[in-house]
């Protein structure tokens, strides 16, 4: 799959936050109300891709796709995701860039949201499974005394320390390897005055604050970071932040930061927990042979959209959260159409920034298409492919080469999904969705039929180069891309994106 680099192993910190847009970070739009000057920072002392994009516009499974290198609408998980309570999503035949890394010597740690799957118990000592149609559980029959297996210490991490899920599902409680830092006593319920809380009561840990999650966990990979001073093997910190999903709960030390209210100030929180782990690294004198690199899941949800009718004839209303951020003219995802779990644009086109001191050179701005995908064969390569891959890795290409100015494209295609399973392949300059609608939260989401004067096709295709809001449909007038685009789609799902790109 991939070659072994003659480069010397840094350390990785690989920083992956919650909903966080493209246009978020102001090294992206400079008209952001959220100030980011650590993220600004970053990319002024390394390379910034401006078309880098998420395997999938939502959490669980562009999670699953950066430590595997596999899409994940490979595994039973082929839309949505899954809650605070859902069984381990990685399999036990599968490489992790964790199990990877520590095949070629390094010490490996995750600390933050997790959300791919622990396998918990009930209080009868029967495993719990998917959670089916209802919502999100409250966790009030799980035996929280047992060990959680299936987590990260089971898929390559020497230590965890984190939260399940999102702060918008149950348990609400911090996980130190596999056991509960503190047993829930409580029920946690909405906390009035949180910006937009949709998730449901359920346990609770005594002392656990949602406004606290965050600051927690910079603190503890500040330890991490501070306790790497000397020693010998290299590491690995998958740092995955729960921020600023929702719920859009800032500490009150970061009130007022920002000119976009709560979500901005959420925000300059993350860009704030982004200048610690800097800081650490310049404090344990590793900054020069550490590779940090920079990205969000999906793309934002705090985003409105300023046309009055969208390409299906249909009004596009104006959601709170969208109306929320306008009141302060602020873009989550800049100019880009749709929202996290849409196929356009804005659902999985994100920030994403490499700082490798020595091989990726000062305020570089990359084009080069990528997705979080590649980050597998790219690491592979850096580090060392070990004997055993296993079955990881089948999707994913290396951008090695861009990273050292050695080439400009690494990518030859890039294959998006949304929340609703919703298909897209891009090529070149020009995207084919399968399907009408976004597939998402952007109404309409998905559109059977279309009489009258509103074409009846049966999917979407955007020059993007010429039309980078994915307004004109040309899925009628390019008969002859669409059928080569949905035949290499198709070769694709059938079995790996390493096939030629045609």
């Amino acid at each position: 799959m991939v070659a072994s680099a003659d480069t010397s192993r840094p350390n990785i910190i690989i920083i992956l936050v919650d909903d966080m847009g493209w246009g978020d970070p102001q090294c992206y739009q400079p008209e952001s109300k959220a100030p980011t000057p650590n993220l600004d920072r970053l990319a002024a002392e390394g390379m910034r891709f401006t078309d880098a994009h998420t395997p999938s516009s939502v959490c669980t499974p562009t999670r699953y796709t950066l430590l595997t290198g596999r899409y994940c609408w490979r595994t039973s998980l082929e839309k949505g995701v899954l809650d605070g309570f859902g069984p381990p999503l990685i399999g036990s035949d599968e490489s992790t860039l964790a199990t990877m890394l520590k095949g070629v010597g390094y010490d490996t740690a995750c600390v933050g949201k997790w959300h791919l799957g622990m396998q918990w118990h009930d209080k009868e000592g029967a495993p719990l499974g998917e959670r089916g149609e209802q919502r999100f559980r409250p966790g009030e029959i799980v035996d929280y005394k047992r060990d959680i297996t299936g987590g990260p210490n089971d898929v390559g991490f020497d230590s965890y320390f984190g939260i399940s899920a999102s702060l918008d599902m149950a348990p609400y409680l911090y996980i130190k390897d596999r056991r509960a830092e503190i047993l829930p006593t409580k029920r946690h319920e909405e906390i009035k005055g949180t910006l937009f809380f949709n998730g449901v009561s359920g346990v609770k840990s005594p002392g656990f604050d949602i406004h606290g999650v965050l600051p927690r966990f910079g603190d503890e990979a500040v330890k991490l970071i501070e306790d790497r001073k000397g020693k010998e093997n290299p590491f690995f910190l998958y740092l995955p932040l729960n921020s600023p999903h929702l719920p859009v709960s800032p500490a009150a030390s970061s009130k007022g930061k920002s000119e976009a209210g709560d979500y901005g100030d959420f925000v300059w929180e993350t860009d704030h927990v982004v200048g610690r782990v800097m800081k650490a690294l310049d404090d344990a004198e590793i900054a020069d042979n550490t590779l940090v690199l920079f990205t969000s899941d999906n793309g934002g949800l705090w985003h409105w959209w300023d046309f009055s009718a969208d390409d299906d004839g249909g009004r596009i209303p104006m959601t709170g959260r969208g109306q929320y951020v306008k009141d302060f003219g602020h873009q989550s995802n800049a100019k880009w159409r749709g929202t996290k779990a849409d196929i356009y644009e804005g659902g999985h086109r994100v920030p994403f920034i490499v700082r490798w001191p020595g091989v990726v050179g000062s305020g570089r701005v990359s084009e080069a298409l990528v997705e979080l995908t590649d980050v597998f064969a790219t690491v592979a390569e850096i580090a060392g492919e070990p004997e055993t891959i296993k079955t990881s890795g089948m999707d994913s290409f290396s951008f090695l080469s861009v990273l050292k100015g050695e080439a400009d494209r690494a990518r030859p295609f890039s294959v998006h999904h949304s929340l609703g399973g919703m298909f897209a392949l891009r090529k070149g300059d020009w995207k084919m969705v399968e399907g009408r609608g976004s597939g998402g939260f952007t109404r309409p989401r998905r559109i059977q039929e279309m009489k009258g004067e509103v074409s009846d096709s049966e999917g979407q295709l955007y020059d993007l180069k010429n039309d980078f809001q994915e307004r004109t449909n040309q899925w009628d007038s390019e008969t002859e891309r669409v059928l080569g685009m949905r035949e290499l789609l198709k070769t694709v799902r059938e079995g790996s994106a390493t096939v030629p790109a045609g």
